[in-house]
């Protein structure tokens, strides 16, 4: 009897993978650190989801439900780890943090990413000043109904800074990589702090501005020309504040001289860091990581998915920083590759 297919991680790729699988009549055990599933959309509080505009607890939380549901063909282990694995392709064993022992054809490693902290860019006021927060903070507070607020009073902010980068293309703090999604989802957050408070001035700061494929038009321009959002494309020395307002200064690079602007809110958008469990999976399931940290990923051209080790697959922000569909797409891919394991004929026919 063929065996299960083992995912870890209960995000936006782990639930494609394990409901792909389920629609084939295949079964899978599906493990989460976390004590509920949804990965960092719901786990995080995400408020509308890039480019659907649907919000995160229907779209992420549909999936959820979906799964969760189908208790013949995916058994659920959340709270729980992996702690040890071991074997072959078509029969590996692992080990649970919760006492189980199970038996896997294959393991689809979906572990997802870590928010920067931003904590680690300190000239820039976070930590310091309660009204500089993370695009996540603002997330919560759009998803949980209370809107966007100061939390150093309450107040609604009349002018807001969105700051680009925190995280991401650092060099100094050793994070080279761009996080692939910060530009448009801040663009869009921008949209809707315009859309509750229509009288507040939102401006984002930015290196470049990397909207990327067809998000160009319905995020970027659309939130320059429709909502007013000013953009200032500059170097930012750091966020202080005169007792009253947050002061953000730095040079407009376009312009050749230095800017300097009051705010009442001020908000890093923070890049995606590697997994920080990344080395102990790595160790546990005996693949390789790539130079930043993420789980390296195999040669697409070949089979979708791959890692260094046979049998053992990877999809989503696991792999590097990644949209929320991208990650959908990879792990319904995963899931077919993995497929091809435990089950040739089917996955071929």
């Amino acid at each position: 009897m063929k065996q299960p297919i083992l995912i870890v991680g209960g995000g936006p790729a782990g639930l494609a993978a394990a409901h792909a699988l389920a629609r084939v009549g295949q079964q899978s055990i599906l493990v989460d650190k976390a004590d509920k599933l949804g990965g960092a959309p719901i786990l995080s509080g995400y408020a509308k989801l890039v480019p659907s505009g649907e919000w995160a607890k229907d779209a992420i939380g549909g999936m959820v439900q979906r799964v969760a549901q189908d208790k013949q063909l995916v058994d659920v282990h959340t709270g729980t780890t992996v702690r040890s694995f071991s074997g072959a392709p078509g029969d590996f064993s692992a080990e649970l943090s919760n006492g189980s022992a199970v038996r896997a054809g294959a393991a689809i490693l979906a572990t997802g990413f870590t928010h920067f902290d931003s904590l680690n860019k300190p000239e820039w006021g976070f930590g310091t000043f309660p009204d500089v927060v993370t695009t996540t903070q603002v997330e919560q507070m759009i998803s949980s109904g209370k809107g966007v607020r100061c939390p150093s009073d309450g107040r609604k902010p009349q002018r807001v800074a969105i700051l680009l980068c925190v995280g991401s293309r650092d060099r100094q703090i050793g994070r080279e990589w761009c996080s692939k999604i910060c530009c448009t989802v801040s663009a869009n957050l921008a949209m809707e702090i315009r859309e509750e408070l229509p009288e507040c001035h939102v401006y984002i700061y930015y290196m470049d501005i990397r909207t990327f494929g067809l998000y160009e038009t319905k995020y970027y321009w659309r939130s320059q020309e429709e909502f007013k959002i000013k953009y200032i494309k500059s170097r930012i020395a750091e966020v202080t504040s005169d007792g009253n307002k947050l002061i953000v200064k730095g040079e407009d690079t376009l312009v050749k001289r230095p800017v300097t602007i009051p705010f009442d809110l001020v908000v890093h958008a923070i890049g995606m860091d590697p997994n920080v469990d990344n080395k102990a999976i790595g160790a546990t399931f005996g693949v390789a990581l790539e130079p930043h940290g993420f789980l390296a990923r195999g040669d697409t051209y070949g089979n979708m998915a791959e890692t260094s080790r046979p049998g053992v697959f990877v999809a989503g922000a696991a792999t590097g920083p990644e949209s929320i569909d991208d990650s959908i797409g990879q792990g319904h891919a995963a899931a077919m590759t993995a497929l091809s394991i435990v089950a040739p004929s089917r996955a071929s026919a």
